[in-house]
């Protein structure tokens, strides 16, 4: 393959130094070192031979004639190759210039700032590359520097483009790429997919933004990588190449504990007593807290045996490598001695801020950086671990150093949000209160809602730290982590009784799976995560439609009041709003028949990611440029819509003109209180941008969850007595705060109303 194929002309440094490859024939160096002591109540069956003693032992290079085209590690070339396109390698490359900078020392870096964040953007279009429809023959990035989505997006009010994963994914067998198994989350280069556009068409999306003044948010994936060049060179043993993974090379007179690698296939996922049978002799941690993408036959631990590779010293190996999600995801090593991880991670995320152009970062997984042993007979520790902070804090600094920010993607429980944002990423993804407001319009009532929301305020996260978000490229996620693990005990007033958290979180897991996959054809469950479907055809399920095809005109105004109604709550409280072009145009799920290849191994989120068109680039294509089969729309292009006062587009606009006018983006919740009718939610903010010191005017969100107008009374502590209430998209005066501190609202249904208190004395001006 050619040189300008693997690096840019600015990365490409000459011939790889193979160095360590020239051991004489035969020579072997014992290095000596003291006996090192192993709990041996901790570790009671750890075999001798995997003490540091006995692993450091040069290795010899056995030279092996071999035909130039073999794609192993006895071919120099096919090494050199692998070298030259890994993430390693790069990171090495794109550090060096940063090194003894000024610019290094320029920005403050030690502690998160959601509030400088969102101030540098506050409302996120979420891309997914493969499902964009774009002009015949333009690419993704292209399209989305388009001037004219740009023009659209600031007539909406969205002010930043979260591109999704863009560089080259999947993995890597013999001279071949082998395709993404996770949506391109699986990365293996710092390179752009062609698939996607080039690093040029990058830096011009980061230039349009700027000039409409908005911002390009990034991915990198600090807990994975997929089988690419760096990994098919740890499975070699090749230098520091090992030590990018949680990966135990297993020594052949214990090959009969794996089980064989059928050909076509690179590793087999083991089942739990091969699991449980490597842990017992020392080799792996052994079973972790949980098994996420739990499918039998599929995946039915964290862990899988490589089929026996042999590297450049002539050694065959066999290993064994954890992978919290899909086999083709390895997982990251953040504490080995070579730091080799870490510098990967930290070299791609320098690529994206420092070459590209980019002013944040997503950071996917970042929850699972740190695993360690248990005590016999325990999961293995790996949710939740100080490793994890730690990590995180180096990541999020880093990139605050460059002048960028994070957020983090990190479905674990509330204090595990607020312990890793504390030090770590800038803003978190809402795993709070996303699936609690599905719940609440599925249910037509808000008590989860309100109940998750209150812990999180107790227990020390406010909303201006969180990303709230209609639909992504992800399911709709109901673990529930919170309630069903490390509150799993505890007791929770819910439906007029106290039950414990695990008994919450199956009772709301069941509320959703009924209500949405009951009795309708088009939305699925997603293994025992979630349930795979978009905002609109989640919408259609609460409302009782059994198949997509009975949606009517009078359906549509229905579901697209219903789908303000949840861009008003994500977008009237402090915090980033997100959402997706499914929401923009009213996405339905796509038939399963149509996507029966990818949903064939049990990932229906397939179904959920049907191509869209957002300018009308293309009416007649029925497929995205990547092959994703087109969906309905059910509200149409954003040019289309714009004209239309009516539109989803064009009444979303409205609502984050209010958000903006008014700041409540950088404000701070002060109160959700208990209501007067079962489907209303009222938030109460103080529009003091983060200083509580402030006299600052009170602003009071109040929504109706339910299909049916309500009537019914605002009472909080937080109001004033006196205080005029104004209607702030109406400009009128709807009531006063009483001497019990309350006043009466009408909502229609579905509806949403941002209120403003303007205090006694002010009256009195």
């Amino acid at each position: 393959m050619a040189r300008d194929e693997q690096l840019p002309e600015e990365l490409y440094t000459g011939p790889i130094d193979l160095a360590g490859l020239t051991v004489l024939e035969g020579e072997e160096t014992d290095l000596e070192t003291p006996e090192i002591s192993y709990d041996e109540q901790r570790y009671p069956a750890r075999p001798r031979r995997l003490r540091p003693r006995d692993n450091l032992r040069a290795s010899s290079l056995r030279r092996i004639r071999t035909d130039p085209r073999t794609a192993n590690g006895t071919n120099p070339s096919y090494v050199e190759w692998l070298v030259r396109q890994s993430m390693l390698k790069d990171a090495d490359i794109l550090a060096r210039p940063l090194a003894g900078q000024p610019s290094m020392w320029r920005h403050a870096y030690a502690r998160p700032d959601s509030r400088r964040a969102i101030a540098t953007s506050d409302a996120w279009f979420t891309a997914y590359p493969i499902s964009l429809i774009t002009r015949p023959g333009q690419s993704f990035l292209a399209a989305l520097g388009d001037e004219e989505l740009w023009s659209v997006f600031e007539r909406i009010g969205i002010s930043a483009i979260h591109t999704g994963p863009v560089k080259r994914a999947g993995g890597i067998a013999g001279w071949l790429d082998t395709p993404s198994v996770d949506g391109h989350f699986d990365r293996i280069s710092t390179q752009i997919d062609p698939a996607f556009g080039t690093e040029d068409e990058f830096r011009t999306l980061c230039d349009v933004a700027d000039a409409h003044g908005g911002s390009v948010i990034d991915d990198i994936v600090p807990g994975h990588t997929g089988k690419g060049a760096d990994f098919r060179l740890a499975e070699m043993g090749f230098k520091d190449y090992p030590g990018i993974y949680h990966m135990i090379e297993i020594p052949p007179e214990d090959w009969m504990l794996l089980p064989d690698v059928p050909d076509g296939v690179d590793s087999v996922n083991l089942d739990a007593a091969t699991e449980h049978e490597l842990a017992e002799r020392g080799y792996i941690i052994g079973a972790l807290q949980r098994v996420i993408f739990y499918t039998p036959g599929v995946k039915e631990t964290n862990w899988s045996a490589t089929a026996p590779v042999i590297g450049p010293d002539g050694v065959t190996r066999r290993w064994v490598y954890l992978h919290y999600f899909k086999q083709g995801q390895p997982s990251i090593n953040w504490l080995d001695p070579t730091f080799a991880g870490m510098r990967l991670v930290i070299g791609d995320a320098l690529h994206s801020l420092g070459d590209l152009g980019t002013s944040a970062l997503r950071l996917d997984a970042n929850g699972f950086l740190g695993v360690e042993k248990s005590a016999e007979g325990l999961p293995a520790w790996s949710e939740g671990h100080p490793l994890s902070h730690a990590a995180n804090h180096i990541i999020a600094g880093m990139v605050r150093k460059v002048g960028g920010f994070t957020f983090q993607e990190l479905n674990l429980t509330i204090e595990d949000i607020r312990d890793t944002g504390a030090v770590g990423a800038d803003l978190s993804y809402d795993f709070i209160g996303r699936p609690a407001y599905h719940h609440a319009l599925a249910t037509g009532q808000t008590e989860f809602l309100r109940l998750a929301l209150n812990q999180s305020l107790q227990l020390g996260v406010q909303p201006v730290q969180l990303v709230h978000g209609l639909q992504n490229h992800d399911e709709l996620t109901y673990e529930l982590v919170h309630w069903a693990t490390r509150h799993g005990d505890e007791a929770f007033p819910f439906r007029g009784r106290e039950i414990s958290g695990s008994q919450l979180a199956e009772e709301v897991r069941a509320d959703l799976t009924e209500s949405l996959t009951g009795t309708t054809d088009y939305n699925r469950v997603f293994t025992q995560n979630g349930i795979a479907c978009t905002t609109a055809s989640l919408i259609a399920a609460t409302r009782g439609i059994a198949r997509l095809d009975d949606i009517m005109d009078e359906d549509v105004s229905a579901i697209r009041d219903a789908h303000l109604l949840l861009s008003a709550y994500n977008a009237w409280q402090p915090g980033v709003f997100a959402l997706s072009g499914w929401d923009l145009t009213g996405m339905l799920t796509i038939p399963g028949d149509e996507v029966a290849d990818l949903i064939r191994a049990g990932d229906t989120r397939w179904i959920e990611r049907g191509a869209h068109d957002l300018l009308d680039a293309d009416p007649s294509a029925t497929r995205s440029a990547a092959g994703m089969p087109r969906g309905r729309s059910l509200y149409g292009t954003l040019p289309e819509q714009l004209d239309d006062p009516a539109s989803f587009a064009s009444r979303l606009a409205a609502i984050l003109g209010l958000r903006r006018e008014h700041g409540i983006a950088t404000a701070s919740q002060v109160d959700i209180p208990e209501v007067a009718h079962a489907g209303m939610l009222v938030l109460v903010h103080s529009l003091d941008d983060g200083d509580a010191r402030a006299e600052a005017p009170m602003q009071v969100t109040v929504l109706n969850f339910s299909p049916e107008p309500t009537e019914g009374t605002v009472r909080s502590e937080q109001l004033v007595p006196g205080s005029i209430v104004m209607d702030a998209a109406s400009g009128d005066e709807i009531g006063r705060v009483d001497d019990l501190q309350s006043f009466s609202v009408s909502l229609g249904a579905y509806g949403a109303m941002f209120l403003l208190l303007q205090s006694p004395e002010t009256v009195e001006e």
